[in-house]
């Protein structure tokens, strides 16, 4: 069999797959190899019963051209650091991916893979899954997470050219959309921060075929798509989305530009069935046997499901090898760089933990001793980011536009900045779910550990990216200050009092609430250490004494929780408290004590990691005392697990105030002199 390349052929573009759809001997055609993209897809949706046949019918022309002509990748070594990485941003359509990724024969994803389609244990669930399945780059679902996403690792990209090289990190990050993804607000938030800072490795496919799932898009939307892509600073232009050289033509101008791209490539969801095809009734549910069997008919496709003929398999095979060549020649280039370049690359791209960084926070921790700081502990994570970031030169640090509130920014370090990518330090602007977002994909991409800042109460604006790491086991890490009414006069709208009992209630996401200085470096640290997951630091804007005055070795916040401060004697009241109020239950402990009452305190950093721990070294750390408080300037809603049922609270039960934060402490009553009379009163002590 001979495979002839186009006219024209693409840059990088594999010799031997054409174009044209005119008949001939020996040759594969543009034609064949998307139905077989098309007839996968829509055999797996068919069998399973469930799932989205349109936009893998719709799109496969685009994902045929791109992974045919354009795509850098290597089948065999799915995590090649210098891959072109594609992100189906329209996640519903993934049976359009995973037909792509088992034709170009990717380790495990099988036919019997597609054949279990949603179900149990599957490499091929309704949505991908990076943490699942091989070759998928980020974990979509939700519209317009992939697009966001896909920004941080485009950012990322360059980053590591800017440091390393282009020889070391010289690729394109593609992104097939949907309206829905465009429709979807995080999508403004995303192009607006990848057009000012001209992302041009960043090519967005836009599948665009005007249909939703209420129907034909124009019921709800009628945005120009690519002059609102311009206006961000993008190229956009519109083109058949069913023609593959204009496709082709599309990419190779989009690869030569100095922004990134949009390409709306107008497309027919269900392309090919005889009654669906361009309406909602493609979308989302399988065809059913009559229209499946039209579909096939009217893309010429005559195969038992699932069955691939085999020049048709052995071209998309190629396809699936055209980047060895590549990889190994990227290999010779990592190899020939200065032996501390290499091994720096080296250790980030596999996630190693350098070896100043518990050095470095040891030697913070012994100078807090010496000088105890009473700070906010936004201004003690201040301290410990001038440690770390010495120790930890992968540390990317950022902020939504609160960068003097979050004291984030330190030393001045280099910013990033348009065409300009060695920087430290991402001003991402009042965008908190696109900086999320793109901290999910510089991670993923990988090179670099980031930090983005916001106040606590606006995680909520970034939530959705915060569940997907916390879901696909990303390590971002966020800086949430401002944690309580403890910030004062801007009042209950700024005043987080829910977020610490929502958040916690994530799975998978860390949230750390350390007391003092030495608690915030050591939850720095844990936050560092952590691989498979994200973590949050709820910091304060008001100072708090330094509550820890003994040495220890032992990264004390690493169980959860800890007994500070032991009672004198058999304790009647153990005291929980986490972040700013654990000094409040200190001096309610010396209340305690001037009535001869014996309490303990118990610091409470994080309280889902402490319920993590075992059995045993829980029932250590809360203790047998018959009184059992637990003290936060939030809702109740999570500490029964350690107080029980009956146990009692001293906080918040609703809304905030605007007040000086002394007054506001005062006034819902989360004060020593309160805590230590609810515990008298219980107990006619």
């Amino acid at each position: 069999m001979t495979i002839r390349a186009p006219r024209g052929l693409a840059r990088g573009a594999p010799p031997g797959i054409i174009v044209s759809d005119a008949p001939q001997p020996d040759r594969i055609s543009h034609s064949d190899l998307a139905a077989a993209v098309r007839a996968l897809a829509m055999d797996g949706v068919e069998t399973a019963k469930s799932g989205h046949p349109g936009l893998p019918m719709g799109a496969a022309d685009i994902a045929t051209v791109l992974f045919t002509q354009f795509l850098k990748f290597d089948a065999a070594d799915p995590l090649w650091p210098d891959r072109d990485r594609f992100v189906l941003s329209a996640g519903h359509g993934s049976m359009l991916l995973y037909s792509l990724l088992h034709l170009v024969g990717l380790e495990g994803m099988t036919a019997d893979e597609l054949k279990r389609f949603r179900r149990l244990d599957s490499r091929t669930p309704g949505h991908p899954e990076h943490f699942m399945t091989p070759g998928v780059e980020t974990t979509t679902g939700p519209l317009g997470q992939g697009l966001a996403t896909a920004v941080g690792m485009a950012l990322a990209e360059r980053m590591l050219a800017a440091e390393f090289g282009d020889g070391v990190s010289d690729h394109h990050t593609y992104v097939l959309a949907s309206d829905g993804d465009l429709m979807e607000g995080i999508s403004q938030e995303a192009i607006a921060l990848a057009g000012h800072l001209k992302l041009s490795r960043l090519i967005v496919l836009f599948d665009d075929n005007g249909i939703s799932i209420d129907g034909p898009l124009s019921l709800a939307d009628s945005v120009d798509q690519p002059k609102r892509f311009e206006a961000a600073g993008w190229r956009a232009e519109r083109i058949d989305g069913h023609d593959a050289e204009a496709i082709a033509s599309a990419i190779r101008r989009a690869q030569d530009s100095d922004r990134p791209s949009l390409i709306a490539c107008k497309t027919t969801i269900g392309f090919g069935a005889p009654k669906r095809a361009g309406t909602s009734k493609a979308h989302g549910e399988p065809l059913g046997a009559e229209e499946l069997a039209g579909a096939k008919a009217a893309i010429g496709w005559t195969h038992a499901p699932f069955e691939v003929p085999d020049d048709i398999r052995r071209a998309w095979l190629e396809a699936g090898r055209r980047g060895a060549a590549e990889r190994k020649a990227w290999t010779g280039r990592v190899e020939a760089l200065d032996p501390t370049a290499k091994a720096e690359f080296t250790r980030r791209m596999h996630r190693k933990l350098p070896e100043a960084l518990g050095p470095a926070v040891a030697s913070l921790k012994s100078r807090l001793l010496l000088a105890p700081q009473e700070v906010a502990t936004r201004k003690a994570s201040e301290l410990a980011l001038e440690a770390i970031t010495e120790a930890m030169p992968e540390l990317i640090l950022g902020s939504a536009d609160l960068t003097p509130s979050n004291n984030t920014k330190v030393r001045n370090p280099a910013i990033v900045s348009p065409g300009s990518f060695g920087g430290r330090y991402i001003h991402y602007g009042i965008r908190e779910h696109a900086m999320a977002a793109a901290m999910n994909g510089m991670a993923i991409h990988g090179g670099y550990r980031p930090a983005g800042a916001t106040f606590l109460v606006f995680s909520d604006y970034a939530r959705p990216a915060i569940r997907i790491a916390a879901l696909g086991g990303i390590p971002a890490i966020y800086v949430m200050t401002h944690d309580s009414i403890g910030l004062g006069e801007d009042g209950p709208t700024h005043q987080p009092v829910e977020h610490l009992a929502a958040l916690r209630s994530m799975p998978n996401l860390r949230v750390f609430r350390p007391a003092d200085a030495i608690e915030t470096a050591e939850c720095w640290q844990l936050a560092l250490e952590r691989t498979d997951g994200p973590t949050m630091l709820a910091l304060t804007r008001q100072n708090l004494p330094q509550v820890r005055k003994a040495a220890s070795d032992a990264n004390l916040s690493a169980g959860g929780a800890y007994e500070l401060s032991p009672a004198d004697s058999e304790a009647h009241a153990t005291l929980f408290a986490s972040g700013s109020e654990v000094s409040i239950a200190l001096d309610a402990q010396a209340l305690l004590r001037a009535k001869g009452v014996s309490a303990r305190v118990v610091s409470v950093p994080s309280l889902e990691l402490f319920l993590a721990q075992p059995e045993d070294d829980k029932r250590r750390v809360i203790g047998a005392a018959p009184v059992k408080v637990a003290v936060e300037a939030a809702v109740r809603f999570g500490w029964d697990a350690v107080i029980g049922s009956d146990g009692l609270f001293v906080g918040m039960s609703g809304f905030g105030a605007s007040a000086p934060y002394k007054d506001l402490y005062r006034h819902f009553g989360i004060t020593a002199e309160a805590v230590a009379e609810r515990v008298l009163r219980t107990h006619n002590l």
